[in-house]
């Protein structure tokens, strides 16, 4: 599926808050747009944001191109925007950083005006269909872990609507399908937003992968049953000890994981990873409105003003996880060393 993507009107986008009763697409004309679906989850999963920050990118220096501004000036102000959208996926820096790098090398070479506008749309597209080829990748990589007959447990969504369109977590999933495992997933709901239940189990009905939908609080009985041979989540913030940040309650499911000697996997691109930070400790999490906890739709299920506390992820220490899975290979603990090696492309 396209979960975003160019078009000659502005950035084309699921909106994956419509999901999985509605299939709706929005299409983003400017880069103020852009940057509320990505404040507003219309798009969601560390690698969209990044394909989707790209795009409002350029399609912000479009604009200003067209309306004669100056551009240094311009540009650095939409960098801005895009960077206060969210602040725990790195991939939203690291598309940022890429092209303010494309921007910085045209002007150097003398590329100025439509030129310079399509130069930024060409590397936002190059991003768009580079990250496809990477989730096929870790896939590829991730694979081979998963035995034939296994049941994987999954949190949150990692998936293509978390990526330009194949995933992290289910692209492994997937490859091991095409492959001809026979592979089944249980799926966390995922609360408060439920994009387990929302959108992976809409993704995985959608590829006629079996899937059993579960509620968070179940994933330990379902491990003391001996129906989880593995769990394979998502990231969205690596540090270089491994230190991992995903959607809020993946560290619980590390946690019991370990408890039930079940291998537990993080399956992410290289982009996710932050070698800036030691550990885990310096990655921001994100606070979000109280309303997703004590709404589900417009429907209220909590009292009126109760206090709520809504970070959107947590984060699982690194000597809870069996191995990191990206498109070079996969690094095993204890993990500084090999994710500096992956990094460095050795």
């Amino acid at each position: 599926m396209n979960t975003v993507e160019w078009t000659p009107a502005g950035a084309r986008m699921i909106d994956q808050r419509a999901l999985p009763t509605e299939e709706v697409y929005r299409t983003c004309a400017t880069y103020q747009e852009v940057a509320e679906a990505i404040r507003s989850m219309i798009v969601r999963g560390a690698p969209a944001i990044g394909v989707a920050a790209a795009f409002g990118i350029a399609l912000g220096l479009q604009a200003s191109v067209a309306a004669g501004e100056d551009l240094p000036a311009a540009f650095e102000r939409i960098c801005q925007t895009m960077a206060a959208t969210r602040p725990t996926a790195v991939n939203l820096f690291w598309a940022i950083d890429r092209m303010r790098r494309k921007f910085e090398q045209a002007r150097a070479a003398g590329v100025a005006g439509d030129e310079l506008a399509q130069a930024l749309v060409d590397e936002a597209q190059a991003i768009h269909a580079e990250d496809i080829g990477v989730c096929r990748q870790i896939g590829r990589q991730g694979a081979a872990l998963v035995p034939d007959g296994a049941t994987v447990l999954t949190h949150c969504n990692a998936g293509a609507l978390a990526t330009a369109g194949y995933g992290t977590a289910l692209g492994v999933v997937r490859a091991a399908v095409e492959q001809g495992k026979r592979i089944a997933v249980y799926a966390d709901e995922t609360r408060p937003f439920l994009q387990g239940a929302r959108l992976t189990a809409w993704e995985l009905m959608r590829d006629g992968i079996p899937v059993t939908l579960i509620c968070d609080n179940m994933a330990g009985h379902f491990m003391k049953l001996g129906r989880i041979d593995c769990v394979i989540v998502g990231a969205d913030r690596i540090a270089a000890n491994g230190d991992t940040a995903n959607k809020i309650g993946t560290y619980m499911v590390a946690a019991l994981a370990q408890r039930h000697r079940i291998p537990f996997y993080v399956a992410a691109p290289m982009s996710t990873l932050d070698l800036r930070l030691e550990t885990g400790d310096g990655i921001p999490i994100e606070d979000r409105a109280p309303r997703e906890v004590t709404h589900i739709g417009d429907q209220r299920i909590a009292p009126a003003g109760v206090a709520v506390a809504n970070p959107a992820f947590d984060i699982t220490p690194s000597e809870l996880i069996t191995a990191i899975i990206t498109e070079r290979g996969v690094a095993y603990p204890p993990f500084t060393a090999p994710l500096r090696r992956l990094a460095a492309g050795d």
